[in-house]
């Protein structure tokens, strides 16, 4: 592994801490079969693009062709990489699911990447799912992304660190993907009482179409 240290001469210190961090993960990738190696970058990949919704692991099991003990071996190699001081993210299971999350260390990061401030305008983007989140709530975020034809996983994690929305429960949907709805800060921002004060639907669709007469 020695090889990817390429920028500097590691001092005596450094090589020490490096050779113990390798005494804890290499074993374990080196009990990986050839198979298993080949598709360890997939199962990454899976976990990074499910996001905060996780992944039951009899879905990794039938996505890479693989048998449990199989992917068993490669999330614990994951998870023991990811357990290292320099990965700012970490590999969770909950009940037979599994999921990548920053690590706590991280947090008051990015509270202060996304914080709230009246400097800080929407985007269209974000309008627009904040709209689909008010209107529709509770709502997962495969059905956000249906409406909006894009994907959503970013964008929710900004309006959430912004305290606009909120996880509010899971869906009975298999996976039992997370729910969304706003916050009540999302109802002060925009001067809401209830949820009732929101324009009607029809309201919006004459109002738009009166613009193209």
């Amino acid at each position: 592994m020695e090889e990817y240290i390429t920028s500097y001469e590691m001092d005596k210190r450094e090589k020490a801490i490096y050779q113990r961090r390798e005494s804890k993960v290499v074993p374990l990738y080196k009990a990986l079969s050839k198979e298993e190696k080949d598709k360890l970058a997939i199962l990454e990949g899976l976990l990074y693009v499910v996001g905060e919704d996780g992944i039951h692991l009899g879905q990794l099991t039938a996505l890479l062709d693989l048998d449990e003990a199989s992917v068993k071996k490669m999330l614990r190699h994951l998870k023991r990489r990811y357990d290292q001081k320099e990965y700012g993210i970490e590999l969770v299971s909950y009940a037979g699911v599994y999921k990548i999350l920053s690590k706590p260390v991280v947090s008051p990061y990015i509270q202060k990447l996304f914080q709230t401030s009246k400097a800080n305008t929407l985007s269209q983007s974000a309008l627009e799912t904040l709209a689909i989140i008010a209107y529709k709530q509770p709502i997962t975020r495969f059905e956000i992304e249906e409406l909006r034809g894009v994907g959503a996983e970013v964008m929710l994690r900004k309006l959430i660190m912004r305290g606009l929305i909120e996880e509010v429960g899971r869906s009975e949907a298999p996976g039992r993907p997370i729910l969304y709805g706003v916050t009540e800060e999302f109802m002060d921002s925009f001067k809401l009482y209830s949820l009732d004060d929101l324009p009607k639907i029809e309201e919006i669709k004459n109002e738009s179409e009166d613009l193209f007469e």
